[in-house]
């Protein structure tokens, strides 16, 4: 309801991440609109957990360390699935309560960081627009690690992501990246044939 109506030659655009993992959201999108179009951005879970973990310790410095919460028991390396920052990296699982109401055609989703120019070629064409979006709208921040936007003309200030982006993340034991490396592969095998893309996470 609290969606604006769209009229004929307008696209309504709405950005939520959450929705990904909540699992009523794809049934009720479906709802609403069975033509919605649907763009995953979707990073490696490995380094999307820890970046996650950087997020958290910023707002409080006192939680436990990333070890401790990553595992149900060290000793034994089981990984502790209940903890949000694992769970959102398990990619396929919330992708199955998606295609259960969405075609894997209406998704898209890939190289952002990489190629900003022609991911968004990519999206521009998959949402049926004009390509106006190229390759000198970007600029790459080495401070930050992302694409950062800026006009064509080069007449404003450029965009980039704010103050809680790119931030450092601490040091994690290499044993411990490597076991959730090993946790994360079949799930992530599991998602590039859901969706017929390598993203090359486990190389």
């Amino acid at each position: 309801d609290l969606m604006p109506r769209t009229l004929d030659g307008q696209i309504t655009m709405e950005k939520t991440p959450s929705y990904f993992v909540t699992r009523e959201a794809p049934a009720r999108i479906s709802a609403m609109s069975k033509d919605t179009k649907l763009i995953v951005v979707v990073r490696e879970p490995v380094t999307r957990a820890i970046s996650d973990y950087t997020q958290t310790l910023s707002k409080r410095p006192d939680i436990p360390t990333f070890e401790s919460l990553t595992f149900k028991n060290r000793s034994t390396g089981l990984i502790d699935t209940s903890w949000s920052a694992i769970q959102i990296g398990i990619y396929a699982k919330h992708l199955e309560h998606w295609l259960r109401h969405f075609p894997i055609s209406q998704m898209s989703g890939e190289q952002l960081i990489s190629d900003p120019a022609g991911e968004l070629g990519r999206v521009q064409d998959f949402l049926g627009l004009k390509r106006i979006i190229t390759d000198k709208h970007f600029y790459f921040n080495k401070t930050k690690g992302f694409p950062c936007l800026k006009k064509a003309e080069g007449s404003s200030k450029p965009h980039c992501l704010g103050k809680t982006k790119g931030r450092t993340h601490p040091e994690i034991a290499q044993e411990v990246v490597q076991r959730l490396r090993e946790f994360y592969r079949p799930f992530n095998l599991k998602f590039y044939q859901m969706t017929g893309h390598d993203f090359g996470w486990d190389g």
